[in-house]
C-alpha cells in the first residue's frame, strides 16, 4: 500500500470508529468542519489552500497531507499549492521545513496517482 492509500484508509477507519462512538460533540465537530469547507463566499479552492496553510503553520502533518488530498481532488495546480506552502512556511518560520518537505513528498505521491 501506498502512502496516499494507507493514510486514507486509516484516516476512513479511525473517522468510522470516531463517530461511531455516538458522541454529539464530536459529531458536532465533524459536521463543522465539513460545513465550513463547503461552497460559500470563498470558493472551495481558497478554502483548501488556507486549511492547507494553515496545517503547515501550525506543524499537522495529518492535516496538510488531508488538504494536499483535497487540493489534488478539486485540481488545483502544482505551482498554487507550492505557493500557498511557501507563504506558510515564510508564516510559519524555519521550525516548518520538516513538515514542508513532508508536504511535497506526499503531493508528488498524490501526483504519481494521478
Amino acid at each position: 500500500m501506498d502512502k496516499v492509500d494507507e493514510f486514507n484508509e486509516y484516516r476512513s477507519r479511525m473517522n468510522e470508529k470516531i463517530l461511531s462512538s455516538d458522541n454529539k460533540v464530536l459529531k458536532r465537530i465533524f459536521n463543522l468542519d465539513t460545513n465550513a469547507f463547503a461552497e460559500g463566499a470563498l470558493e472551495k479552492k481558497t478554502k483548501e489552500l488556507i486549511g492547507l496553510s494553515n496545517s503547515l503553520v501550525l506543524r499537522c502533518d495529518d492535516c496538510v497531507k488531508y488538504h494536499l488530498g483535497k487540493c489534488h481532488e478539486i485540481e488545483i495546480s502544482t505551482e498554487e499549492v507550492y505557493e500557498a506552502l511557501s507563504i506558510a512556511s515564510l508564516i510559519g518560520g524555519t521550525i516548518v521545513i520538516p513538515h514542508l518537505r513532508r508536504a511535497f513528498e506526499f503531493w508528488e505521491a498524490l501526483q504519481s496517482k494521478s
